[in-house]
């Protein structure tokens, strides 16, 4: 038996999930919301769109869908707005889908607290929170859990998780600005960041850790116990990081495995862009697309590394055409969190990246910017345990 969900946020990263969503074969009925009509007309005239929607699911409001008769949300919004969004929708009885982060805020307090009080819907609720982490399921991710189910590494010795997003590169990171400000909502967050200046507050790419933290994380199952961090002050006065402490911050956790851990946010750095991780153990290791140990270096291909998709929902995602590309960005992660999350809901299970998992990545990022502003002070990171089987 099929879903029933809501898209929440049509915008160019929200627009890019809508039609995996939407093929997927568990999802029977498809909702559309967002604050610009027009991105919702956009799809409502969709001809693709025509066997799964109905002019009556079309809401311009989360108040108005939260109201609704909705399996689940899938909310790929502006990042302040994810944990309220979240939280609410738990409230309503719905499972959520979150695009990254948990919450996006300068003061790390308030995103713990998010944590917490999403955890503890979760729990009361009974409802599942999924955050759309792109690492999780790039194929070096996938691969990594295999060979640690295997027990290929080893004890686990030492791994490095690195998000190079220069403000320049290729994905222009002052373009995202732009384009976030320009609407209702971003126009709304400018009021609410002056908020934080007028205290002072300012935070740093180590409030944004998914990509760095997630492939370490989800291939040691393992959580931070403490940290130290530094940070890097830009030098130039860009404009783009008035508001921020840091450009740069590089962070080394003690890990509840035993192992060290070392992650870089870096969004000033001359580098076209590199989104990675290695993990090293005392029988193998995972680096740069290759398997290790100490007799031999195995080349993988993507292929290799890729876990199957089931081949219902690859004739669902590909139209038909198997060597069509669908499985989208960042890393082809894309067609894999929709199938993770809708997969999970139709079957009454927790997805994997739960809060629990999630919050763990954050926790690392706020306790390392902390640190950074303690000039490296060593800090306890909190954990909230596992997720309830």
């Amino acid at each position: 038996m099929g879903i029933s969900l809501g898209l929440v946020g049509l915008g160019s990263f929200g627009s890019s999930f809508a039609e995996l969503f939407k093929r997927h074969p568990l999802v029977d009925r498809i909702a559309l919301c967002d604050r610009e009509p027009e991105r919702v007309e956009r799809f409502a005239k969709k001809p693709s769109f025509s066997d799964k929607f109905a002019p009556g699911d079309a809401y311009d409001s989360l108040e108005e869908i939260l109201h609704s008769d909705l399996d689940a949300l899938a909310i790929i919004t502006q990042p302040w707005l994810h944990a309220p969004q979240a939280l609410a929708a738990l409230e309503a009885g719905k499972h959520v889908y979150s695009a990254v982060p948990i919450s996006s805020l300068p003061d790390g307090d308030e995103i713990l607290d998010w944590c917490d009080r999403l955890v503890d819907a979760a729990t009361v609720t009974g409802q599942f929170y999924m955050l759309g982490e792109t690492t999780y399921y790039r194929p070096e991710a996938m691969f990594c859990r295999r060979k640690a189910a295997e027990g290929a590494f080893g004890s686990f010795v030492f791994a490095e998780g690195e998000y190079f997003h220069d403000v320049d590169s290729a994905c222009n990171l002052r373009e995202v600005q732009r384009s976030r400000q320009a609407g209702k909502a971003g126009q709304e967050w400018l009021v609410l960041r002056q908020k934080y200046l007028d205290r002072g507050v300012r935070g740093g790419p180590m409030h944004y850790p998914t990509h760095s933290a997630c492939g370490p994380v989800c291939t040691m199952n393992a959580h931070a116990v403490k940290v130290t961090a530094y940070g890097y002050r830009n030098q130039t006065d860009d404009p783009y990081f008035a508001n921020e402490a840091f450009s740069n911050e590089t962070a080394l956790f003690e890990m509840s495995n035993g192992a060290v851990v070392r992650l870089c946010e870096y969004r000033e750095i001359g580098l076209p862009g590199d989104e990675t991780f290695r993990v090293f153990g005392t029988k193998g290791s995972y680096t740069r697309g290759t398997w290790q140990d100490n007799k031999a270096v195995t080349p993988l291909t993507v292929q290799d590394m890729r876990d199957p998709l089931p081949p219902e929902v690859v004739e669902a995602f590909s139209e038909g055409d198997r060597e069509a590309d669908f499985y989208g960005g960042h890393g082809g992660s894309h067609a894999y969190l929709v199938h993770e999350f809708v997969d999970a809901v139709a079957n009454g299970r927790q997805p994997k990246i739960n809060i629990w998992e999630a919050s763990r990545y954050m926790a690392m990022g706020v306790m390392a910017h902390k640190s950074a502003l303690r000039d490296g002070e060593r800090l306890d990171v909190p954990d909230w345990g596992d997720a309830p089987l």
